[in-house]
């Protein structure tokens, strides 16, 4: 199990919004730097980001021959993308990391749990609401869908990786 979180969190911690502004010449990070670069640079970012939460859970899975390996891992991958050590554990995270690792377990979940977001969203056009509302509503999601205490508690860490205050 222990291989399993270590190589989701060294997974989740590959910046590649950072390192793809860096061939760029500029030392930065984020949604709005990101799309400065292009479209092809960012969305292969965010394709990257997308995969590397889907590939924790699978070696994750492989390493720990188990299913609990897998959620731990992405529950891993999450909390190293939300805090890189690449980036001094500044706040780094998006949501396309958790999202692949959501993809991965289950995608219902990010259905459930993006209805009250998507709905704050379109209302409020601001994302940290809506961040919000998925965040809280994850764990409710994993409940509804009958995951079992395994889900919840990984529902619960990825919503904990997700609120994580910044630096």
């Amino acid at each position: 199990m222990a291989a399993a979180v270590l190589a989701g969190y060294l997974m989740g911690s590959l910046p590649f919004a950072f390192w793809f502004a860096a061939l760029q010449g500029k030392g930065w990070s984020g949604k709005e730097p990101l799309w400065r670069l292009g479209p092809v640079p960012a969305g292969l970012v965010l394709f990257l980001d997308f995969a590397k939460g889907v590939f924790a859970v699978a070696l994750g899975e492989f390493l720990a021959q188990s299913y609990a390996g897998g959620l731990a891992a992405g529950v891993a991958a999450a909390f190293a993308h939300a805090l890189s050590p690449w980036l001094g554990l500044r706040r780094a995270g998006s949501l396309l990391a958790p999202l692949g690792v959501l993809f991965a377990v289950d995608p219902r979940l990010i259905l459930l749990a993006g209805l009250p977001a998507g709905v704050l969203l379109l209302a409020g056009r601001q994302a940290h609401p809506a961040l919000l509302a998925f965040a809280l509503a994850l764990p409710l999601a994993a409940l509804l869908l009958g995951g079992g205490q395994a889900h919840l508690l990984f529902a619960l860490a990825l919503s904990l990786a997700l609120l994580w205050p910044p630096r």
